[in-house]
Order: structure tokens, then sequence, then C-alpha cells
């Protein structure tokens, strides 16, 4: 008798099979971080790896708009990245090894959190491969975190972009703004540009564009999942209203993802709870990968 455990599917992002999923052939790595530990107002990020890759083990691997299966150019998912509960500081520098770890083997990493915070340790990790120009942080987001302190460290959440622009070589889009304090607002960083929801929405064509003209060829992707409206992703600790649509969230990353080199990519501040929401992000995630393997893309991660 064949005993029960057969018929379950591997637990890594997609359900995939060992060919597929195999780490020596897989174009992208998916690294989950359980992380949540200078999140405010509602805590639980640190269960949004776990929803994501349950979600993506639901979805059908065959995506319309780009006429293939994704996965087909291998998608390893390594085991959870034990946090570092000594500071945010502290776990930053364990991201930053894992990363370029995964990097300077040749893949492109996709971050799972987590907390905002850990994405200053992927930049990090991304500044230790030899870069040709500065490197782009393409930031979706409902909230500026540009304080320079926030719930007594340097290092959390609400201050992740203030500690990347200090970054030499860094240069800091931020798109879908709605919610800032008066310090973060009048203090802007020489380099960080903005573009707030309410305008980006009222043209969203021309803001496409100008947002575009923004980006460098070099590229890193951080996704707070509450640049999206809560309507349609309420799973997140500090919701705003008047964010984007699932479409919108959509072609941004696709214009962010084509004609440039990103090199790596992360989902952060989604918390455990509606299993929709964790669906939805799933779904986003392998766009992106789409996005980054497409025949007529060069995104080879070491090539300068």
């Amino acid at each position: 008798m064949l005993s029960s455990h057969n018929f379950w599917p591997p637990r890594n992002f997609g359900a995939l099979d060992a060919e597929l999923s195999d780490f020596e052939a897989a174009r992208f790595v998916v690294l989950p971080v359980p992380y949540d530990s200078t999140t405010t107002w509602r805590g639980g990020t640190r269960e949004g790896p776990t929803a994501i890759l349950d979600a993506s083990m639901n979805m059908e691997l065959f995506d319309r708009e780009l006429n293939r299966e994704i996965c087909d150019v291998g998608i390893h998912t390594t085991t959870d990245v034990e946090p570092d509960m000594r500071s945010p500081q502290h776990m930053a520098v364990r991201v930053t090894e894992v990363v370029s770890e995964v990097l300077f083997a040749g893949k492109t990493p996709i971050m799972l959190g987590g907390e905002h915070s850990l994405t200053f340790g992927a930049v990090a990790g991304v500044l230790k491969l030899p870069l040709e120009g500065p490197l782009t942080v393409l930031q979706l987001d409902a909230h500026t975190d540009l304080r320079d302190t926030y719930g007594g460290t340097k290092w959390g959440h609400g201050c992740v972009s203030r500690r990347m622009s200090e970054l030499p070589g860094v240069e800091i889009v931020q798109v879908g703004l709605r919610s800032t304090s008066r310090d973060e607002y009048e203090n802007l960083p020489i380099n960080v540009s903005q573009f707030w929801a309410e305008d980006v929405l009222a043209d969203w064509s021309a803001s496409l564009a100008q947002i575009e003209s923004k980006l460098g060829d070099n590229l890193y992707i951080t996704f707070d999942v509450d640049v999206c409206d809560p309507s349609w992703m309420p799973d997140t600790g500090t919701p705003e209203p008047g964010g984007l649509s699932f479409y919108q969230v959509r072609d941004l990353l696709r214009m962010a993802c084509r004609g440039r080199r990103v090199l790596g990519f992360d989902c952060v501040e989604l918390i455990g709870g509606h299993e929709a929401s964790a669906f939805a992000t799933a779904r986003l995630l392998y766009k992106v990968m789409g996005y980054l393997s497409e025949p007529s893309s060069d995104q080879s991660t070491l090539e300068a």
C-alpha cells in the first residue's frame, strides 16, 4: 500500500517537481524570510512567506499573457532564512549574506518577507556585485519609509528607505505613496524620487512613462503589498485607502522588468489571513519571474 505522503505535491513555490525546482538548474531562487520585529499596528508579517507559498501551490502554472509555463525556467525554494532576533540590523546582515550568495551563484533572488526592514539587507547584497553605474531601487509602497528613527531604532520598517538612501550609488524611485510624516515630507533625500498615488492615478499612461524615465539600467524592485488598494489586498499591517489595482501593479512590474538588469525582487508586509491576498501576491510574483525570463530580455545576473 502506498504511503499517503506520495499524494501530496512538493512544498515549494508552485509545487514544482524536482526537475523544475533543482537549485543548479533554476533561474530564480525564492527566499522565505519570516521576520517580524519592528512592525506597528497589525503584526503577523512573519506569516507572509508561508501564506504566499501555500497560495502558489494552487496556481495554474500556465500564463495566458506570456503563453507559456513560466516555471519551465526553474524556480528553487530554499528553507526559511532563520531570523536573527538580536536586532533588525543583525537581521539585515543575515539577509545580505544570503542574497549575495544567490547572486554570485548566477541566480535571481526573490525574497518573501517579512517586514520591510529586510529590503536594506537585500539591496546591500546586490551592491556586492560589480555594477556599472548606480543601482535604482523601485519601491512600490503606500508609505515613504524615510524616518531617521522609528520605534526606538534606525533600522526598522519605517526607516528602510532612509537607510537605503544613505548607501553610495543608490537611487530610489517610490511609487504609489499615500502616507508620510511632516519630517519625511520636508526632508526628502536628493536621491529619492516620489510618485504619489493620487497623481499617478490621474493620468496612468503618462505617469508610467515618467516613472520609467527615472529607472536606471541596474534595478532592484521592492514590492510592499500596501501599495495595493485594501479592497483587494486587506492583509497588510498598515493598509491605506486609495491604492493601485491588481492590473496597475502588474503594469508597473512589467514595465520595470523589461529592458533592464533586474538584480533582485522582494515582496514584503503581507500578513497571514485571507487566502485571496496571498493568492494575488503569489500570482504577481509569478508574473515577475515571467517578465524577467522572456526570451527577448537580457537578465543575466552577473553580466556587466
